[in-house]
């Protein structure tokens, strides 16, 4: 793919013409509600990111320490990486429930399995059921996240995907701050378990919320079409897209070019099953992108800091509890600021050029890092250790343009409908392999090593920079099934764009529900 050529040079996707200017998120009632109903998924992504930084927050926390007697090395490794056990567990299951029953259910499923284990965190009075509840937790946060960010791209309105599925992994870090600020509160709870108690209690409340909610949700159409409901899924995109105008442009197109992909997958390209994943070209190349930043989004020392914060302060003398859990509160609404600013940013600057300026700061601030950490453990300089606190905020900054918010909606745009849970699923998979490595690894590596281990990253990092050089290509101003068909090539990509265009009866001027003509440019 040669220095990852731009796969598409124009400015508009093949639906551009059919948009009508007038409809916006902010003065249209129907897309007004399509995208409360995306926030009730987007904060799938919330309840994890609330979990890890809990856990961040809860070794720093005395009561917690003491009540599960100052757990260390591998046993701590394993009360974190317990959860990534659980969801390596229903990732045999979790495409089956998305595809077969539907994402909304998938959801369901697995907000309910969150809302029994976060229960029994709360009641854990062992170190054995904390780890079997966390095992729990990350089972069911398995089907949700693995349907939620699927279902926010398949409904979406077409201007608004990708910043809000991009937007889906950045709200990672709004459950972090919750967490962060919560168990920094509790803190002062002196001499009681409620410290750790309530943070436990409410990670439930996100999952109890979708658990109560979920049903009224629309469906995606695309899998609507997959089950022959076809009828019902014009009526959803015609509702939230069009007014519930049936034969806006728009909306045909969007309707035709879905039963065309999904009728190229099936018949054209044969591209379903898990066996297609490993025999066909196109799907060579997804695979090989979506497993490498997977574990590029979890290997690049961020690991570091997102569990093990508390060790990696340790290391440059910042002992104290309070300042510990003050600065990680601090980093999280940080990290949000970058990861939102990046998310609406993706269709302007385009996700190549964001996944390389991510991959250079995070290389040069990672370096100025491991420098003033090995100054400080050579010549115990304060200022040293200070200088490593900013370089960690730059380093995050630099992470956030692309690492956060494009690893989820860059995978799930590339996968066509057939595979997507497929496809999303070993995306999953990578990640939870690269975290139970990162999380057994890590403390015993810091323990031993300390700042030195700091150079392995270093180097990881440069090979990061050339892979993304190589193999990350641009996907901006395409439709979910032209970039979904691009990496099949353009005779894909130009079939299934051509049966939309022919089977949709485009007039120049177009009246539409509101009384309101939009001139149409014809078909190219």
């Amino acid at each position: 793919m040669g220095g990852g050529a731009v796969a598409n040079a124009g400015s508009t996707a093949g639906y551009a013409h059919l948009l009508d200017p007038n409809r916006k998120w902010y003065n249209n009632r129907r897309i007004i509600t399509l995208n409360a109903w995306i926030v009730l998924l987007l904060i799938t992504s919330s309840t994890n990111g609330y979990d890890g930084s809990m856990m961040n927050g809860l070794q720093s926390l005395t009561q917690w320490t003491d009540y599960f007697n100052h757990p260390s090395g591998g046993r701590l490794g394993l009360l974190n990486a317990i959860q990534n056990i659980g969801s390596l567990a229903a990732y045999p299951i979790s495409p089956y429930l998305s595809d077969g029953l539907g994402r909304r259910p998938a959801i369901f499923i697995g907000a309910a399995i969150m809302c029994v284990a976060t229960a029994l965190q709360s009641a854990a009075q062992s170190s054995g059921m904390f780890i079997g509840a966390r095992f729990l937790i990350g089972f069911g946060l398995t089907f949700a996240a693995n349907a939620a960010p699927m279902l926010v791209t398949e409904i979406s309105y077409p201007t608004y995907r990708a910043p809000l599925t991009s937007t889906y992994n950045s709200l990672w870090y709004s459950g972090a701050i919750i967490a962060a600020w919560t168990t920094f509160g509790t803190f002062k709870i002196a001499g009681s378990t409620w410290a750790w108690r309530i943070p436990s209690i409410l990670q439930g409340l996100p999952s109890i919320l979708q658990v109560c909610l979920i049903w009224f949700a629309p469906e995606s159409p695309r899998w609507l079409v997959s089950k022959g409901r076809d009828a019902e899924a014009l009526k959803t995109l015609a509702y939230y897209h069009a007014d519930g105008n049936t034969e806006d442009p728009l909306v045909k197109y969007e309707f035709e070019e879905i039963k065309a992909a999904i009728e190229f997958d099936r018949t054209v390209a044969a591209n379903v099953g898990w066996k297609s994943l490993f025999t066909k070209r196109g799907n060579l190349k997804r695979l090989r992108i979506i497993v490498a930043i997977a574990f590029f989004s979890q290997w690049s020392g961020n690991g570091l800091v997102s569990y093990y914060l508390n060790r990696v302060f340790d290391t440059i003398g910042i002992t104290d509890p309070t300042i510990q859990l003050l600065i990680n509160g601090i980093l999280q609404i940080w990290n949000l600021f970058w990861a939102l600013g990046a998310s609406f940013l993706v269709d302007r600057i385009g996700r190549r050029i964001l996944f390389l300026t991510s991959v250079s700061g995070m290389l040069i601030f990672f370096i100025l890092q491991t420098v003033c950490s090995a100054l400080f453990a050579q010549r115990n300089d304060s200022n040293a250790a200070h200088a490593v606190i900013a370089f960690i905020f730059l380093f995050y900054a630099s992470y956030d343009l692309a690492f956060t918010p494009l690893i989820v909606s860059y995978t799930v745009e590339i996968l066509p409908f057939a595979i997507r849970a497929k496809g999303f699923t070993i995306f999953n998979f990578a990640i939870s392999l690269s975290l139970i490595f990162n999380q057994y690894v890590n403390p015993i590596a810091l323990d031993n090593i300390g700042w030195k281990y700091y150079i392995v990253y270093c180097c990881w990092l440069a090979f990061e920079g050339v892979f993304c050089y190589i193999y990350i290509v641009e996907t901006k101003n395409r439709s979910l099934e032209e970039t979904a068909a691009m990496f099949d090539g353009e005779e894909a990509t130009e079939q299934i764009a051509g049966i939309a265009h022919a089977k949709i009866d485009e007039p120049n001027d177009e009246k539409h529900s509101d009384g309101s003509f939009q001139e149409h440019k014809s078909a190219a």
